[in-house]
């Protein structure tokens, strides 16, 4: 079984000021969107928070407010982001922190909440892996030997997507070995 073939889907992370939707807001989102026949197609932008960076989110993925002064706002690439994701799954480590800041976005923005399927690569790992000593994304990326391209530096989004796509391959052939009929389809 190509695990992609249980597709599409659209594996995103985002970066941001803080831990609150509500009060905090995105400074990075990158996607990469794998149809059914393995094919690619990549979305990544750093995105300007119209608010200052604190030094502490800042120490985690090293995006200063120098480097979004000129960047668009979240509305700005809005529905670009629909437009990616429409018709797909969207997957993310973590599910329940990124997409609350996305949904937060959305509704801020006045655009449509996303109302599809998600996938939590965490949720995942944790049934077909149990009892691993942490299911972060870099603890699972020692685990599994995720590859690493040069330039690939955690905590960046479009890195975390890329090794959650890895992940989510070895986690979706997992779940297809352990439960004969698996399929994410409907």
């Amino acid at each position: 079984m190509n695990w992609c073939s249980q597709g599409p889907f659209s594996i995103f992370d985002i970066e941001t000021t803080g831990m609150s939707p509500v009060n905090d807001r995105i400074v990075e989102l990158a996607a990469v969107r794998v149809e059914c026949d393995g094919s690619l197609r990549h979305f990544s932008y750093l995105v300007n928070p119209g608010r200052h960076i604190p030094a502490r989110a800042t120490q985690v993925h090293n995006i200063t407010d120098e480097m979004v002064k000129n960047a668009p706002f979240f509305e700005d690439i809005a529905e670009e982001f629909l437009d990616f994701i429409s018709g797909s799954r969207l997957v993310a480590h973590n599910a329940i922190f990124d997409l609350s800041f996305i949904q937060e976005s959305f509704f801020r923005g006045g655009f449509p909440l996303w109302d599809g399927k998600t996938i939590d690569t965490v949720k995942l790992a944790r049934m077909t892996h149990p009892g691993l000593p942490s299911y972060s994304l870099q603890n699972l990326r020692a685990h599994f030997r995720l590859e690493t391209a040069p330039g690939m530096n955690p905590h960046r989004a479009a890195a975390d997507v890329e090794w959650t796509r890895q992940l989510l391959g070895i986690l979706i052939t997992a779940m297809h070995k352990q439960h004969n009929n698996f399929s994410l389809k409907e």
